[in-house]
């Protein structure tokens, strides 16, 4: 018996920030940040997002700033 091998079509994820070609990620802008975490409020790892692994650690600090002057939640229930 031969096994057939499935090809699967995987589409290239791209650092959105790299192909805007920002400069920082502010952490102000809350309506962008929310893109990048769950519903319960957890962030978004690369894996699932397609940032590099710079603007990964921009975007999680950004988080956590807008997080402690309250512009975004640290938990939703």
């Amino acid at each position: 018996m031969q096994q057939t091998s499935q090809r699967r079509f995987f589409r290239k994820k791209y650092c959105r920030f790299c192909a805007e070609k920002a400069d920082f990620i502010d952490y102000k802008n809350a309506k962008l940040l929310r893109g990048f975490m769950t519903e319960r409020g957890k962030i978004l790892s690369r894996k699932l997002t397609g940032t590099c692994s710079k603007h990964q650690r921009e975007l999680t600090r950004a988080i956590k700033r807008a997080r402690s002057i309250a512009l975004l939640p640290y938990i939703e229930l």
